[in-house]
């Protein structure tokens, strides 16, 4: 959280100075890609660069050099997922570490229940499927992993989730009957949860709003911090926060809101898809 928070101030620094990224990253022996990456808080930070950044930007109090370059130590401190690195992309770190800081999370998802949503048995199948052969301590390790991440879910500052799932992550099985039987149990009692919104999009609405496909979309609590879409691959993952695209991915967010069933009714289509299973 302290990298996107110091990122999102740095930025905020420069664009109120009109300077480029391009311009930045000269300062720093840089490229404008590198601005980029820390105004995101994907990159770690070193004292040099944001002393030079301070400086070209005009920032000379001692105070708020100060308090900006202790948030750039703190920002190097690893988060407890980092333990979790034998089996971690660094490029999910990024999300984990933002998911973990955000107020509310917005996720539609339509291949399989998300994963802070899933049962340890659900979670184990959905990574045996995707990643035939490899070794029974791996899986188990990313299971793990997963597992860790839903206790924010449950934590003292828990965010908000909502969450709208296409019908075909519900009727696509991971596992055998009793995995999916199990599976959509917990989501009928997660969705009991005050925190928690899940609403199921059903096939029966026919095309929809969500057709580009599953996306993540975090708000965090800072008010000079902007939301981030975050939109995974196979290998890597893309992370937008500009207004306009943002903008795009909220409009969408909310007609699927809109357009699915509320959460009791969905909850009625769980109980449904339930007994068929």
């Amino acid at each position: 959280m302290r990298r996107i928070l110091l990122g999102s101030q740095l930025r905020r620094l420069r664009e109120s100075r009109g300077i480029t990224r391009e311009a930045a990253g000269y300062s720093i022996r840089a490229s404008e890609s590198k601005i980029s990456r820390m105004e995101l808080g994907r990159v770690s930070f070193k004292a040099r660069d944001v002393e030079d950044l301070l400086t070209l930007y005009g920032v000379t109090d001692d105070a708020e050099r100060g308090s900006l370059l202790g948030l750039a130590k703190e920002a190097n401190v690893a988060g407890w997922w980092h333990s979790y690195g034998d089996v971690l992309p660094g490029w999910f770190q990024t999300y984990i570490g933002l998911e973990g800081a955000a107020s509310l999370i917005r996720i539609y998802e339509v291949q399989f229940v998300h994963g802070l949503l899933q049962t340890e048995a659900y979670a184990h199948a959905v990574v045996a499927r995707g990643m035939p052969g490899a070794p029974s301590a791996e899986i188990d390790r990313r299971v793990a992993l997963r597992l860790e991440r839903q206790k924010a879910l449950v934590s003292e500052r828990a965010p908000r989730f909502h969450a709208v799932l296409d019908e075909a992550a519900l009727r696509r099985p991971y596992g055998d009957r009793a995995v999916m039987q199990g599976q959509l149990r917990h989501l009928i009692e997660v969705s009991e949860q005050s925190n928690i919104t899940l609403q199921v999009m059903p096939f029966s609405f026919g095309g929809h709003a969500g057709e580009s496909g599953a996306f993540t979309m975090l708000r965090f609590p800072e008010s000079d911090l902007s939301d981030i879409v975050y939109l995974e691959q196979l290998t890597s993952a893309l992370y937008l926060d500009k207004r306009e695209e943002v903008a795009q991915y909220e409009r969408v967010m909310e007609r699927l809101q809109e357009d699915s069933p509320g959460p009791a009714e969905s909850r009625d289509l769980l109980r449904g898809l339930l007994q068929l299973t």
